[in-house]
């Protein structure tokens, strides 16, 4: 019986050799293939790159001192960038977590260590306002331990601003939120009016017992004993929130936002 022999064609060799070099092709080398996205990087310390023009004089100043102060104390830099459409800078076919993954690995975003410790927490908020979709992408060093947290800062803080039309307020929203995500800090929640209405009844409620219980029973009244607990809940959650602020703090990073850091931490992804 004759011996078969599979012969692979010249495109598949190509294509499986092309494949393989891809996927075991270092960060620092995507620059080098034809995804490479033609955008400048900001300066060091500048933090944001707004091509699209979203950010208003006063927001941007806000984020730069956020992001300045973060990069200070957690060597953590935040980078917002917004772009008209990835079309424009060769990413018609592109998801924008691909886009923003090549972006944050073209730039090598945040210290990749500090010192002797392997790091890499750095951020970058990407928003293409054509394509209608954002992208909060995530340093390795995280570890996806954030992707719940940056989807409720991508769902709650900033596409209902972009609902709305403030792209300016939707991005300081989501800078704001990203701080407190590398502080270990509660997010702010979503703002609904209309359910302000039940903490105002229950405020006046609590006064007419307040008011009840002293002209019955004076000093001895159970209001007292009501609102000890209440300001001593408050406090605890004041002391809590002190010492959570100093926790983990660098000391005083010098560096720069750029410095060796790869993807790879996961993020969220949102559209309006």
């Amino acid at each position: 019986m004759p011996k078969t022999t599979t012969v692979l064609s010249l495109p598949v060799l190509c294509w499986g050799l092309a494949l393989t070099t891809c996927l075991w092709l270092p960060s620092s080398a995507w620059a080098q293939l034809p995804g490479h996205i033609p955008i400048e990087r900001p300066g060091d310390r500048e933090f944001i790159l707004d091509k699209a023009n979203l950010i208003s004089a006063a927001d941007q100043q806000k984020i730069r001192q956020l992001a300045d102060k973060l990069l200070r104390d957690k060597a953590a830099p935040i980078i917002v960038v917004t772009i008209e459409s990835m079309a424009n800078y060769g990413g018609a076919e592109l998801r924008i977590e691909t886009f923003a993954r090549l972006l944050f690995d073209q730039w090598q975003i945040g210290p990749a260590k500090v010192g002797d410790t392997t790091w890499n927490y750095g951020m970058l908020l990407l928003v293409s306002r054509g394509d209608r979709k954002a992208r909060i992408e995530l340093g390795a060093g995280w570890r996806h331990d954030k992707d719940d947290q940056a989807q409720h800062i991508m769902d709650d803080l900033i596409i209902p601003q972009f609902k709305a039309g403030d792209y300016s307020a939707g991005i300081v929203a989501g800078v704001e939120g990203l701080d407190k995500l590398a502080r270990d800090l509660q997010l702010p929640t979503k703002p609904v009016p209309a359910s302000s209405y039940w903490i105002g009844a229950a405020l006046i409620g609590l006064s007419i017992f307040t008011v009840v219980s002293l002209i019955r029973r004076g000093n001895s009244g159970w209001a007292w004993l009501f609102w000890g607990a209440v300001f001593a809940v408050i406090g605890a959650i004041l002391y809590q929130m002190a010492t959570s602020r100093s926790h983990g703090s660098r000391g005083g990073y010098s560096g720069g936002s750029f410095g060796g850091g790869f993807s790879g931490g996961g993020g969220a992804t949102g559209s309006w």
